[in-house]
C-alpha cells in the first residue's frame, strides 16, 4: 500500500519537470545517487536510521529539491550543501537532546538542526531517539488538536 504523502504536488513540491521524474522516494534515491559523494552516503545513512526509528514515516519532496521526512507533520528535513549534510527538525527546540546532537540553529525558538560534516559520524542510538520523540511530539499535538476540536464543536 502506497502513503497518500507519497504522491507529488507540483505546485507546492517542486517543479512539473520534477513530478514526472517520480515519486518522493524515487527522487531522494536519485538526490543520493546524483551527490556521488560523502553527501550522498551521509543522507542515505541518515534516511536509513530515520526508516529504522520510524517504519512508518513518509517522505516527501519539497520546496525544490529538500527530502523531508513526516510523521504526523514534519519531522526533519535532509538538505545538502557543498560543506555540510543539514538535518533541520521543524520541532526541534520542544524535543530533549540529552547527546547534544543539535549543533545548529540553536538560537531559533522552534527549529533545530544538526550539521554533518565531511568525516564525522553520528551517535545512532541517539539519533534514533531524536526521531522517536519527534514522532512523539507530532502524534501528541495532533491528538490533542482533535480533542480541541471535539470540545469546539461539542462532539
Amino acid at each position: 500500500m502506497k502513503k497518500a504523502t507519497e504522491t507529488m504536488q507540483t505546485k507546492k513540491s517542486g517543479t512539473a519537470a520534477q513530478a514526472a521524474a517520480g515519486s518522493p522516494t524515487e527522487l531522494i534515491d536519485a538526490k543520493i545517487t546524483e551527490l556521488a559523494d560523502w553527501r550522498g552516503e551521509t543522507l542515505a545513512r541518515v534516511r536509513k536510521l530515520i526508516k529504522q526509528a520510524d517504519p512508518d514515516v513518509a517522505e516527501e519532496w519539497k520546496w525544490r529539491g529538500v527530502p523531508v521526512w513526516s510523521h504526523a507533520g514534519i519531522i526533519c528535513t535532509g538538505e545538502t550543501y557543498k560543506s555540510v549534510v543539514k538535518l533541520t527538525f521543524a520541532k526541534g527546540a520542544s524535543l530533549p537532546d540529552p547527546s547534544s546532537l543539535f549543533n545548529s540553529s540553536l538560537e531559533g525558538n522552534t527549529r533545530r538542526a544538526i550539521d554533518i560534516h565531511e568525516g564525522e559520524t553520528i551517535d545512532e542510538t541517539a539519533f534514533k531517539a531524536l526521531i522517536g520523540a519527534a514522532v512523539a511530539l507530532n502524534t501528541s499535538a495532533r491528538t490533542a488538536t482533535g480533542r480541541q476540536k471535539k470540545k469546539s464543536t461539542g462532539a
